[in-house]
């Protein structure tokens, strides 16, 4: 993995709220990531996270129109907790330096991570933030979004709207069905200029959690597959939002409680 930084990279990182890092994984890793991540979800027969019997297709209960929402992208979190190999990725010290580097703290734990698979003729993945999702508030949380094939203008690479992480909140607009939902709350990106990141596969994006970012549809007949992980600094705690954690989970914790169960959010890297 390509983990060194410049002193540039990591001003444009709290400048702009993201980072493309091209060739972040050579052509073996990205054989061993692709590999890995494909025997990881075939392992969950369609379970989308550990302690929930929510299943691929399934209604959550989140979104209003499931039909909708089911065709922007497949979702399967928490794969590290279920595959050896996956967790080999996920939980590697060099990584964990690069993203406290960026985020500018000392200590990172990993929140989730997810693999992300526009299916063909996927629907696009509307403007939202990441951060007002979690269970933790804290403006310098991040994530690393590693592409497992080429995202392209056609197939629905990322976009990003640049130094939004500087001026949104943890206001939750959701992810909405139409693309510009998030407007309402923040209407003075409406006019802003976005930036569309495609990548060659085992390319990578880093991104603030309070970054306005989206993604395109699926406008072609092949998949385009992507692994992610979220992570938050060592010493986050509770907010009071459920997000990925089970109902156990939460029965045990008030806000204002530490987030440092090793099992769930493993401290990958320590200063």
């Amino acid at each position: 993995m390509k983990t060194t930084l410049s002193q540039q990279q990591m001003q444009t990182f709290q400048q702009e709220g993201f980072l493309l890092i091209e060739d972040f994984l050579d052509p073996e890793e990205l054989a061993f990531w692709r590999s890995s991540v494909t025997e990881a979800i075939k392992g969950r027969a369609g379970q989308k996270m550990p302690g929930s019997d929510i299943k691929l297709g399934e209604d959550d209960g989140i979104n209003e129109d499931a039909d909708y929402y089911n065709k922007v992208f497949d979702q399967m979190l928490n794969l590290w907790q279920t595959n050896d190999k996956v967790k080999q990725m996920m939980v590697n010290e060099e990584l964990g330096k690069m993203v406290a580097q960026l985020a500018d703290w000392d200590g990172t734990r990993i929140w989730h991570d997810q693999a992300l698979i526009k299916r063909p003729w996927a629907n696009p993945t509307s403007w939202h933030l990441d951060t007002p999702f979690w269970s933790f508030s804290d403006r310098r949380a991040l994530s690393i979004w590693v592409a497992l094939d080429d995202a392209t203008y056609q197939n629905g690479c990322l976009y990003f709207i640049p130094g939004s992480n500087n001026k949104t909140t943890f206001e939750n607009p959701g992810i909405g069905k139409n693309m510009d939902v998030i407007f309402e709350f923040y209407p003075q990106f409406k006019s802003s200029k976005s930036v569309a990141v495609p990548m060659k596969a085992g390319s990578c994006s880093f991104h603030n959690g309070l970054t306005v970012h989206g993604a395109g549809a699926n406008m072609t007949n092949g998949f385009r597959r992507a692994m992610t992980c979220a992570y938050m600094p060592d010493g986050a705690v509770f907010n009071g939002v459920k997000n990925i954690l089970t109902d156990e989970q939460v029965a045990k914790l008030k806000i204002g409680d530490l987030l440092n169960d090793d099992a769930q959010n493993p401290l990958i890297y320590k200063k």
